[in-house]
């Protein structure tokens, strides 16, 4: 496997050479835009970050835990991974965290460590992943994408809960 990355590289390379590409120019080409893009994404995800602090720093994240918790237990998802549900589409970190601790207090082969494991891992920072492709393509109309990956979130979670207390 310590070779797959290098032989991509050099058949990259071979291959632009016989097809006569100016390999060391595309290069440049390509980190410029790179580059380009993430001064263009900077706004975004500073302001994605800085919600995400807020959320958590005001206690609004507790709050919604308390009244979601009900919500959330009635389609199956238990009550101590609500805080993880609320927190992954905003931070990866902050939900990897809260994974720990879950793993932590009610130990690893658990139900409740088992669902927070598999919602973890089937489910995405919704707003990152808006936030950097959005800003790459330009539009404003986000309302609708995003209701649609945070419902497609919502029910992933449901039946991973629904899988684990299967298994």
């Amino acid at each position: 496997m310590a070779l797959v990355i290098p032989a991509i590289i050099i058949f990259v390379i071979v291959f632009a050479i016989m097809k006569r590409v100016n390999v060391y120019n595309s290069f440049c080409d390509g980190v410029k835009e790179a580059l380009d893009l993430a001064i263009s994404l900077l706004p975004c995800l500073c302001a994605i970050f800085m919600m995400c602090a807020l959320f958590e720093a005001s206690g609004l994240a507790d709050a919604f835990t308390r009244l979601l918790a009900p919500v959330f237990s009635f389609f199956g998802i238990p009550q101590e991974l609500t805080k993880l549900v609320l927190i992954k589409p905003f931070s990866g970190s902050g939900s990897l965290a809260y994974l720990n601790e879950i793993i932590t207090a009610y130990g690893a082969d658990s139900y409740i460590a088992r669902c927070a494991c598999v919602c973890f891992g089937s489910s995405e920072t919704v707003f990152y992943i808006s936030a950097v492709y959005f800003a790459k393509v330009k539009t404003k109309k986000i309302a609708l994408p995003v209701l649609c990956v945070l419902t497609a979130t919502f029910l992933s979670t449901v039946i991973a809960c629904l899988i684990c207390k299967v298994m």
